[in-house]
């Protein structure tokens, strides 16, 4: 059994009235988990504001803080002082702040271009009101220009007022130790929680690696190949690798962790009960 350390889950709005009304299940079914709090996506450029706020409008209160992602690049600052509002009088107190992505076919970075000026922004808004997250990318983010580079940005955000972060997914337990240990070095020592990702299919957890740059290690690939279409193998081999990751994650000082639910209650319940963590 894993020392105890916090949990938390992320989800993304559903696109359909379907895909919503499950979701408020698997946010019910991870609540008894008791996580410290669920985050909720939010689209390049805002494009899911406003299933953003209906999904959060459907879980705060209910027991478990929510966090609100909110990106900046695209985006103004009347944008973001209107949401930032709106999240102070539902009482929700804590933000996950991002760069985010360009929307498709919009020229112009916008007013707040880098997530550090998204930080200060709210902090010059805000003061202390929120907490905040940040992104960290232990295997570096995908157009950093070198991992010095990344290590230097991650500290701007840091100091610009962040009071956490949470890692993209990965699998490589020491890349997010040697992440930790650059920034401290750097005098950077909020809590980094590492991110971590379910695996259940083999061309959809490729697809989200490639898009982000994450490294799947080759033998994960090479077994995952040679499973083919057996989804109960894929699953079981995948929560076993999550399993030892994770016991090592915790065993080395992470103060917590980060599950990317793909809006499923399994493996993720599966995984927290059998780390110990309920």
């Amino acid at each position: 059994m894993s020392k105890r350390v916090p949990i938390s889950f992320e989800f993304f709005p559903s696109k359909t009235d379907a895909g919503a009304e499950k979701l408020r299940t698997v946010h019910k079914e991870l609540q008894l988990l008791n996580p410290e709090f669920f985050s909720v996506t939010y689209g390049a450029g805002g494009s899911t504001r406003e299933r953003t706020l209906s999904t959060l409008n459907d879980f705060n209160g209910k027991g478990t803080p929510v966090a609100p992602h909110l990106s900046c690049i695209g985006d103004d600052k009347a944008r973001i002082t209107e949401l930032l509002d709106i999240y102070k009088s539902q009482g929700i107190d804590r933000i996950v702040a991002l760069r985010g992505d360009l929307p498709s076919g919009q020229v112009g970075l916008g007013e707040l271009p880098y997530a550090q000026d998204l930080v200060r922004f709210i902090r010059e808004h805000s003061g202390d009101y929120f907490n905040i997250e940040v992104a960290a990318y232990p295997e570096m983010h995908p157009q950093a220009d070198s991992f010095d580079a990344d290590i230097k940005r991650f500290c701007e955000k840091a100091n610009a007022g962040a009071n956490s972060a949470i890692t993209q997914f990965f699998f490589n337990p020491d890349a997010y130790f040697y992440f930790v240990e650059r920034i401290q070095k750097e005098g950077v020592n909020i809590p980094v929680a590492p991110g971590i990702m379910p695996i259940t299919n083999a061309s959809n957890l490729i697809r989200f690696a490639d898009g982000t740059g994450a490294e799947i290690p080759r033998w994960i690939r090479k077994q995952l190949a040679a499973y083919g279409d057996d989804v109960e193998s894929i699953k079981a081999f995948g929560h076993e690798v999550n399993l030892k990751l994770c016991e090592r994650l915790i065993e080395g000082g992470a103060p917590s962790l980060h599950f990317y639910t793909m809006n499923q209650t399994e493996p993720n319940r599966q995984l927290v009960l059998d780390l110990g963590l309920a």
